[in-house]
């Protein structure tokens, strides 16, 4: 098994270079495996363990490469308390920020209009595809041919998109406003 751990690390550096999982055949390049058929069987190995997912298609995706962080407890961001620390679980940010894998995607964020929902240019969101959602939830859409990521709102039964920043005015379609996936997690790096 110590082998195997040998064999994530470098699909891991792969993912992380590339941006990618890599093919079966660059696999057996990485591991130096000689055949297809010993590729199969560590994919089948690793998804067992969860390390690796196959998608619909059968194609490998990431599954918890990344392992988990263990949630050792609270912190206060009020008044000063005494800290406790809870040996808590492993929690696996993949689990915990994209519960539905396959209808989930990235997008970077430009611009300043949802600055007060915390969502600053240059995060990241993760977003979950759906044609629909519920009132005040942050969503991405095509409004009038233009894409862009409000607050869902209505006025007189009608729908609307509302920022999250006094300078800009809310966007009120003139045609046709397509909801295409909601806003599930904000993902910022220090």
């Amino acid at each position: 098994m110590a082998m195997d751990d040998t064999y994530k690390k470098q699909i891991r550096d792969f993912y992380r270079t590339n941006r990618r999982m890599p093919s079966y055949a660059e696999i057996m390049q990485l591991v130096g495996f000689s055949s297809r058929a010993s590729v199969w069987k560590l994919i089948t190995r690793l998804v067992r363990t969860g390390f690796l997912e196959k998608d619909r298609r059968g194609r490998i995706a990431p599954g918890n490469i990344w392992g988990g962080l263990r949630a050792l407890g609270i912190i206060e961001a009020g008044f000063p308390s005494p800290a406790e620390e809870d040996r808590g679980d492993m929690l696996s940010l993949d689990e915990y920020l994209i519960p539905n894998r396959d209808a989930s995607y990235m997008l970077r964020v430009k611009g300043d209009s949802m600055q007060d929902a915390g969502i600053m240019d240059g995060d990241m969101v993760i977003v979950e595809r759906t044609n629909t959602a519920k009132i005040g939830a942050i969503v991405v859409a095509e409004v009038d041919g233009a894409w862009t990521m409000k607050y869902l709102r209505t006025r007189n039964g009608r729908p609307y998109l509302e920022p999250a920043n006094r300078h800009y005015k809310p966007i009120i379609p003139k045609g046709e406003l397509h909801i295409h996936a909601v806003v599930r997690a904000v993902v910022r790096k220090y």
